[in-house]
């Protein structure tokens, strides 16, 4: 420290010779006691969550040669987990994440392989729909590894910013990893290889994250505040910006397979994930984090960038780069958005404002996926991605409405 002209100036030490620098952000996140150990178990957990789609439709397709039917029995599961999961974490935050968890992955588990011994042995088609709709009880467990940082971080806003982070891209890992595990088992093995190992990796992580008692939550028992997080100020017009944010998701995936239309489809929808994950892994790594809005008028621009390489080159290299770079508005995006729920949602109620926001977002992949489907048939793929661009600025538009609360900074 030392003075100038009556100014007080601050000099930046060097690290003595020898010193080793100070750990990463990363480094100081799972060096909390016990954050490795349910952190690999729920990786483990959330994997089959971007199998069981891909699986189904595999499965039910190569079988019963109907991808109309197989489009169907996913979309029931979609609409019944959409309806079914906001109770199951209300029972997590009230019981506790082990009890309840691990009965609820039980029951998904046995839903799935109701699936598979349907399909297998020729059964009804309206047992398709039955046996799928029974895996709505799937735990929320990207939301359950949230709410454990939560508790763990609660005095530390910074750890808890890039312990989002992590999660969202763990997320858009899993998204990516998955879809390929399940085509290269259900091609590569038999038709029902996905489903199976999926329910197998779905159960051992839940029972694995489950063990690890000494960072769960503490449950709420009848201590929660009454109510819904729906009835808290603020968190209606933020699940709406999930919901439009979710159809940027859907409407991509659908109109880029209708691009491609090939094999390749999945590695250009991998290299957005991986845009995402990337971002997300950075982001975590800032110590001053964006607004909402500025996250979404990012998300806007980039994702116009698809559109112009579709529209205007036909490339598909092009194209992949686009999505690749467009990706990368995704995780801050995400990561600010449910820092923000965090915020909103009561004492108590974290695993259910968590998992409400993923309800959202399920239902905005598929309204987006509808939308993207039909604006292919009308107008051709390469005009699909005004879709996403649309659904982007409409969250962004959602953001400055008055009586929004999403101008604050995640936390």
């Amino acid at each position: 420290m030392t003075t100038s002209g009556g100014t007080l100036v601050l000099a930046a030490r060097s690290p003595e010779p020898g010193r080793s620098r100070p750990p990463g952000p990363y480094r100081r996140l799972f060096a909390v006691p016990g954050a490795r150990a349910f952190t690999a178990g729920n990786l483990l957990a959330r994997l089959p969550m971007g199998m069981f789609g891909v699986s189904a439709v595999i499965m039910i397709a190569g079988e019963r040669g109907s991808y109309a039917l197989a489009g169907a029995v996913t979309a029931t599961g979609l609409a019944a987990t959409a309806l079914v999961a906001p109770w199951t974490a209300r029972l997590v935050d009230r019981h506790g994440q082990a009890r309840v968890a691990v009965p609820a992955a039980a029951a998904a588990v046995l839903g799935q392989l109701a699936l598979v011994l349907c399909v297998h042995h020729g059964a009804p088609d309206w047992t398709l729909f039955a046996a799928y709709a029974a895996t709505a009880t799937t735990p929320n467990t990207g939301g359950m590894s949230r709410a454990r940082w939560a508790h763990l971080l609660r005095d530390d806003p910074a750890a808890r910013h890039t312990a989002n982070s992590f999660e969202q891209a763990a997320d858009e890992l899993c998204f990516m990893l998955g879809p390929v595990l399940a085509a290269w088992l259900c091609a590569g093995l038999f038709p029902e290889a996905g489903t199976l190992v999926g329910a197998g990796l779905l159960l051992t992580g839940v029972l694995l994250f489950a063990a690890q008692r000494s960072t769960e939550p503490p449950a709420s028992g009848r201590a929660a505040k009454p109510g819904s997080p729906l009835r808290t100020p603020g968190m209606v017009p933020m699940l709406a910006v999930f919901l439009a944010t979710g159809a940027v998701f859907g409407s991509t995936e659908v109109v880029t397979i209708a691009f491609v239309d090939g094999p390749a489809a999945g590695a250009v929808l991998a290299l957005q994930a991986a845009g995402s994950c990337l971002a997300g892994l950075a982001y975590g790594r800032v110590h001053r984090t964006a607004r909402l809005r500025t996250c979404l008028a990012a998300m806007t621009v980039l994702m116009a960038l698809p559109l112009l390489a579709a529209a205007g080159t036909g490339s598909l290299p092009a194209l992949a780069g686009a999505l690749l770079i467009a990706g990368m508005a995704t995780a801050p995006a995400m990561v600010t958005g449910m820092g923000a729920v965090q915020r909103l949602t009561p004492e108590g109620r974290l695993n259910e404002g968590m998992t409400l926001a993923v309800t959202a977002l399920l239902g905005g992949i598929a309204a987006g996926s509808a939308a993207g489907g039909w604006t292919v048939e009308l107008a051709g793929a390469a005009h699909g991605y005004a879709i996403p661009v649309t659904a982007a600025a409409l969250a962004l538009a959602l953001t400055l409405l008055p009586a929004g609360t999403t101008k604050t900074r995640a936390s």
